[in-house]
């Protein structure tokens, strides 16, 4: 899947970025690629959860299900950091959410994340993904699989572009 960068927010190198995802009621893997451009420099850090990772390069997740207002958002860093969140509606009431610690894989391109999303609830959900990309330059351009009108916002309902089906029981 092909990301496309907000048209207010263009990259200066950045070409391309895209997603390969196995998504899952369950364990999955996403692999963000980015082609084009060297992004700003990110140092290896502990693989623990930490806040503000949107503020530069940061690969990120959302999930909705189908009924209610909640959702979930994870982000993903180079660096290995990572953080997850539920809110219980459209920017609101956000905590951090019980989660085993992801597998951020730092890749010459981009990343490949392992994640369990068999804590969230069942049924069908809607999904966005999407990146913040911080250039080498500083230039920074915001991608997802679809944008809402106005300014970048990947918590708006227009990114959670996929749906993904309940899952089968027998």
């Amino acid at each position: 899947m092909d990301l496309i960068p907000h048209p207010a927010f263009s990259p200066m190198a950045v070409e391309a970025i895209s997603v390969e995802a196995v998504l899952a009621h369950g364990p999955g893997v996403l692999r963000w690629r980015v082609a084009g451009g060297a992004l700003a420099d990110v140092s290896p850090a502990e693989a623990v959860r930490t806040d503000g990772l949107w503020q530069t390069t940061c690969f990120e997740l959302f999930v909705k299900p189908a009924e209610g207002e909640g959702y979930f958002e994870f982000n993903f860093a180079a660096s290995g950091a990572w953080a997850a969140y539920s809110l219980d509606g459209y920017r609101s009431g956000m905590v951090a959410l019980a989660l085993d610690a992801p597998t951020v894989e730092r890749l010459a391109d981009g990343v490949r994340v392992s994640v369990d999303l068999g804590g969230l609830p069942g049924g069908k959900w809607l999904v966005g993904l999407s990146a913040v990309i911080e250039e080498a330059d500083g230039t920074k351009s915001y991608w997802a699989l679809a944008h809402a009108e106005g300014q970048p916002d990947f918590h708006d309902p227009a990114c959670f572009a996929i749906e993904l089906p309940a899952p089968h029981t027998p």
